[in-house]
């Protein structure tokens, strides 16, 4: 399997999309959003070079995982090397999330970009706004961004925004159901 440069892995992860995730923050992004969160993955020459064979094999180990996100540094950077490695964990079943700095359509309209696109499930997308920072929207930074439905949206031929379903457990209790956890 290919080589990704890596800045980072949450195997555990609860903030980075529905359910217990685990969390691939790969290394590079030319994007330079003033006020992104994580800076540090930015450098294209920094970070460890991994297998992506290892951190596939890592999240078979986990047995409560069932989904895995890949945010960055800018993942579609890496779209050749990342691809295999989506490809297998598809085949398995696992639900996948990407955030990206660049917009569904950009990504869609690349050759490369487009195949990793294409294995996802979510796309959250476009650069980090600090202006338009909010705390009050799920998975997202900056209200300019989108969390799409990228098999809906390919089904339909247009953007179409992620739903997660809602659980009410009690009376004033939302939690929300991946359809992952049964």
């Amino acid at each position: 399997m290919p080589l990704l440069r890596i800045a980072g892995i949450a195997s555990d992860s609860c903030v980075d999309g529905l359910g217990v995730r685990y969390t691939v923050f790969l290394q590079g992004c030319a994007h330079g959003c003033p006020g992104c969160h994580n800076p540090a993955s930015h450098d294209y020459g920094s970070g460890e070079v991994m297998d992506s064979k290892t951190i596939f094999q890592d999240i078979l180990s986990l047995k409560y995982i069932r989904g895995v996100t890949f945010s960055g540094g800018e993942p579609l950077d890496q779209a050749v090397a990342l691809a295999p490695l989506m490809k297998d964990l598809r085949g398995q079943g696992y639900n996948i999330w990407i955030y990206t700095g660049y917009t569904f359509e950009e990504a869609a309209a690349d050759s490369l970009m487009s195949v990793v696109v294409r294995l996802a499930d979510v796309l959250v997308d476009g650069r980090f706004v600090r202006s338009k920072r909010t705390l009050t929207i799920p998975f997202i930074g900056s209200e300019n961004q989108r969390v799409i439905d990228v098999q809906e949206s390919l089904r339909q031929g247009k953007v179409q925004l992620f739903t997660p379903r809602i659980v009410w457990i009690g009376k004033q209790t939302p939690h929300f159901n991946s359809g992952l956890y049964y």
